[in-house]
């Protein structure tokens, strides 16, 4: 797994999957994204100095138009976004939430390599995706990763377009279609799709409540909805072992 953003790789293999880290390659039921969103919280009222209703507002204004705050922060505050990564990813206590999905692990091994590469592409900074992925033990699966440069002052991220486009560029993609992509955030989804990504595919787990399944409505703008990953076999069969 590669731990550098611009080095181009060339790979004459027909297709490439692109698999968001956070909350598609483990469950939300890990509470990860809860425990982030409170220690970014924690950020802004310490060391911004805000009250905790200031902090809310302006945590969510920076996530709607920027989506992460962390962009926010940098451009408004002048923040440190690596200073800020050990503030709050860092000190996620991922060891005691996250363990590996065998399942998970058995679908990408399953994934046929002679014709698709596999790689990740995350809103989170390298080390937190290399942690993440190193403790679902996935790391020796996932080829390369494609993150948000937390410590360049006007880093791109999803929804952007120039944030996939750095994705193909790194992967030498000239034809987007080869793509084949699965998120749990729809916009992200969304915004792969308007750019010609081939298969985009909306991840919104199915969460078991009481033996029942929350139901999936149709939206517009996407190929597939799923609610495991293990229904990547039907939507993408043709890059699965025979």
């Amino acid at each position: 797994m590669d731990n550098t953003s611009s080095t181009r790789i060339s790979d004459d293999r027909e297709y490439i999957v692109w698999l968001d880290i956070d909350n598609t390659l483990y469950t939300s039921n890990a509470r990860i994204s809860q425990l982030m969103t409170e220690r970014i919280h924690s950020y802004f009222v310490n060391d911004l100095h805000l009250d905790e209703a200031e902090a809310s507002t302006l945590h969510r204004d920076y996530y709607t138009k920027y989506g992460l705050a962390l962009r926010g922060l940098i451009r408004h505050h002048g923040v440190d976004g690596l200073d800020f990564d050990k503030k709050c990813d860092q000190s996620l206590p991922l060891e005691e939430l996250l363990h590996e999905d065998k399942q998970v692990r058995k679908l990408l091994e399953d994934i046929d390599r002679s014709n698709t590469r596999v790689w990740a592409l995350t809103n989170a900074y390298i080390t937190h995706a290399s942690r993440v992925l190193r403790i679902l033990k996935l790391d020796d699966i996932i080829e390369e990763v494609v993150y948000c440069d937390y410590a360049s002052p006007k880093f791109v991220c999803k929804p952007e377009p120039e944030y996939y486009a750095k994705a193909l560029l790194k992967a030498n993609i000239s034809d987007p279609s080869r793509c084949l992509f699965v998120d749990d955030n729809l916009q992200n989804v969304q915004a792969a799709k308007r750019l010609g990504w081939g298969s985009c595919v909306y991840f919104r787990e199915q969460i078991d409540i009481n033996g029942a399944f929350r139901e999936t409505p149709a939206v517009e703008g996407v190929d597939a909805i799923i609610g495991s990953l293990e229904e990547l076999r039907n939507v993408w069969p043709h890059i699965f072992k025979q």
